[in-house]
């Protein structure tokens, strides 16, 4: 397959649009126009036919309702006066486009795509209005998506004949149904054997092309062996070595080479034995999916990826859930509680309720965001693991936070002083709610982490029954627990920790600055987000946050002045509240280039479902990061391995087109392109291969030696062909 790189160029993201509202649309590739024949004009209750008539250039071709081994079917979509009905495309019989080592099905020369028209009983208008959106992918070295806006007006009771003989031509051409055959399907190994009687008697006898109407079944390229057994045909028609459909039922054109005389067979699919990745398509959808239906595109169109069982997702969680603890917004947090128990005097009973407070209240924090997020899901949110750091307001509640939390560790406050002295009381009466809060704060301070082996658990664990969903969330909920529930369950780990000293007051100063770090990461989050006024405003307002924290460990007497002292620190913190809530709902503007943009930043483009089509239609290989501004790794990956100059170089050695698919303000459309990727957050990294129907998914952790190994055996552009062209800009 990767021989398509040296016959499909760049794809040109440069439509073709329709010059004002005419009939016709000309480029340098093809002449299209919208033509209507009506012999005896428009008539209530009658049909009539309109078509879109192409003209390639020499060498240029459109495709067929199935395309082949790459390229995108011509669409229309119709604007029609109220009770007029247009039917779907009538598609003559196709040519083989061989390209290299693969196969098309398409149209040149001149082909048109008749559509019949049903007009209404009560029609009375002295025309037709008719307006057309036309969309066709021309290929020849090049392949260009092109559209056109058409209007023509079909007058009422009056001949329209003039292409009178391209529709009789386009009619001869259409494979009619062969009613009276009969197919037997079966799987025999990768072939699809197929035994057809009842064939008409000028076909009998012939050799035949076999057509495939559905997509991702067949390899098209392939040989088809057929023979005649007096009336019967036996065809062998092999299977795509990535198969990615298990059709109910199918559809074929037989036809004579070179000529457009055939017929289109109706049958139902065999019993297809189970293929990973593959997406059975139920009766309903095969007989959705006729002709002139528009067509899915990009990753949405990718098959689905496997479950994965129970057991393994509750394994993965579990794991990826101890990982969550050596993130740099978490370890501080554990690793302050742990040498906690190396103060003197500890009661080893407390210690261990401590432990198993701490532990449900994780795996509780837990279970309740996976069940706000299932429930947000079941109500139509297209939402996934990290939705809640969609949202400036909950990314500037958690900054706010972590420098509470830091502030907290430089000992400018201590938490009894900002309680209201019963609760304060409360709080040390009760350790053990006291441990379990702590688990709570531990999840929401983890929030914008993804270890490893949590994108497949979690993704899988969205696909499952409520209850085994919850399961998988409450296994991350224990892995994350665990270092801190065994420390505390065990009674030799004092052996293992330093004896008290200055140290540990040294230690905690020092587990700020991870949260102030993480202070200033947040804040490049909310100018993604927001833009750099509300990033702005959020500093000012943790500035104001910090103030009352000092001002209310300062004062402690119950004097007069010092509540005057606490009313006027809270009164700043309001205002700037309220002068931060605005700033927070507004959305970020373009991002503004300065000389800090990196070359490996300008190598890669916006991700879209249609974008990522048009590439792979082109036949070019694509390498998609769906990240955030919030994820930590993501952004670690793209410091590291993404923006490293060997990488970079060796996706521009083999042609690959570097997209980006960024999920830091909620998009449905990404969320979906992660569901069909059996996965519920980020980072995610595909790599799609050239005529592969599903990519290839790539570690959370990505290291250079991983994408090397992943390019292994795909040529070198430069030793296969002329250098090509630079990468399409944005759209």
């Amino acid at each position: 397959m990767s021989l398509l790189m040296r016959w499909l160029w760049p794809l040109l993201l440069a439509p073709a649009i329709a010059f004002g509202q005419g009939a016709v649309v000309k480029t340098d590739e093809v002449r299209a126009e919208l033509v209507a024949h009506a012999p005896q004009g428009v008539s209530a209750g009658k049909s009539l036919a309109l078509g879109l008539l192409i003209r390639h250039a020499p060498h240029w071709h459109t495709y067929w309702k199935n395309p082949g081994d790459s390229g995108l079917p011509t669409t229309l979509e119709w604007t029609l006066p109220a009770g007029v009905q247009a039917g779907p495309i009538e598609w003559p019989t196709p040519k083989r486009l061989p390209i290299g080592p693969l196969v098309n099905y398409g149209y040149d020369g001149t082909v048109l795509l008749p559509v019949t028209v049903t007009v209404p009983p009560d029609f009375g208008s002295a025309a037709l209005d008719v307006r057309l959106k036309a969309d066709w992918l021309v290929c020849k070295e090049v392949c260009i998506p092109q559209s056109g806006e058409f209007r023509l007006a079909v007058p009422a009771g009056s001949s329209t004949a003039a292409n009178a003989d391209a529709f009789a031509q386009a009619r001869a051409s259409l494979p009619p149904r062969a009613s009276a055959a009969t197919v037997q399907a079966k799987v025999d190994g990768q072939v699809l054997a197929l035994q057809i009687d009842g064939l008409p008697a000028d076909l009998r006898g012939k050799a035949l092309d076999y057509f495939a109407a559905d997509a991702g079944v067949i390899d098209h390229a392939g040989r088809v062996e057929q023979r005649w057994d007096g009336e019967r045909l036996a065809l062998r028609v092999p299977l795509s070595a990535q198969r990615s459909e298990s059709p109910a039922r199918l559809q074929a054109v037989l036809a004579l080479p070179g000529e457009s005389r055939g017929v289109e067979v109706g049958f139902a699919g065999p019993s297809w034995p189970p293929t990973a990745g593959v997406r059975s398509v139920a009766p309903q959808a095969a007989l959705a999916a006729q002709p002139g239906a528009a067509p899915v595109t990009g990753v949405l169109n990718a098959p689905a990826a496997s479950p994965i069982p129970l057991v393994m997702s509750l394994g993965f969680a579990f794991i990826g859930g101890l990982l969550l603890n050596l993130m740099p917004c978490v370890f501080p947090v554990l690793a302050l509680k742990v040498v906690g128990f190396a103060k003197p005097g500890a009661n080893r009973r407390q210690i261990a309720g401590q432990g198993l407070a701490y532990t449900v209240g994780v795996v509780a924090s837990f279970v309740a965001l996976a069940g706000l997020l299932l429930a947000m899901r079941a109500a139509g949110d297209q939402l996934g693991w990290g939705f809640q750091l969609q949202s400036p307001v909950f990314v500037a509640g958690l900054s706010i936070l972590f420098a509470l939390i830091g502030l907290n560790l430089l000992g400018v406050f201590e938490v009894g002083q900002l309680l209201p002295s019963g609760l304060a009381s409360l709080r040390a009466r009760h350790p053990v709610v006291d441990h379990g809060l702590t688990g709570v704060l531990a999840v929401a301070i983890a929030s914008p982490c993804t270890a490893p082996f949590m994108g497949a658990a979690l993704g899988a664990a969205l696909t499952q029954p409520t209850p085994q969903a919850l399961a998988v969330f409450a296994a991350l909920g224990l892995g994350m627990a665990a270092p801190y529930l065994a420390a505390s369950l065990s009674p030799g780990l004092g052996r293992w920790l330093p004896r008290p000293g200055r140290w540990m007051a040294t230690f905690r100063t020092a587990m700020a600055f991870p949260m102030f770090a993480t202070v200033v990461w947040l804040l490049w989050v909310l100018g993604q987000q927001v833009g750099i006024d509300g990033a702005a405003a959020l500093l000012g307002l943790i500035l104001a946050v910090a103030f009352a924290a000092w001002v209310f460990s300062a004062t402690r007497s119950r004097s007069l002045g010092a509540a005057a002292f606490r009313v006027g620190a809270a009164a700043v913190v309001v205002a700037a509240a309220v002068g931060t809530w605005p700033v927070l709902q507004a959305q970020a503007g373009e991002p503004v280039a300065t000389a800090a943009t990196t070359q490996s930043e300008a190598a890669w483009q916006p991700w879209s479902p249609d974008a990522l089509a048009r590439v792979r239609a082109a036949g070019r290989p694509v390498f998609v990061d769906f990240t955030a501004a919030w994820c930590v790794t993501c952004q670690f990956n793209k410091r590291t391995t993404l923006g490293d100059a060997e990488v970079l170089a060796a996706f521009r050695a083999r042609d690959v087109v570097l997209m980006r698919a960024d999920w830091t303000r909620r998009d449905p459309a990404i969320t979906e392109a992660l569901r069909q990727l059996g996965r519920s957050g980020v980072p995610v990294y595909a790599l799609y291969a050239p005529g592969d129907a599903s990519p290839r998914l790539l570690s959370e952790i990505l290291g250079v030696a991983e994408i090397r190994s992943a390019l292994t055996g795909w040529p070198d552009r430069a030793s296969t062909s002329p250098p090509a062209a630079a990468p399409p800009p944005p759209t």
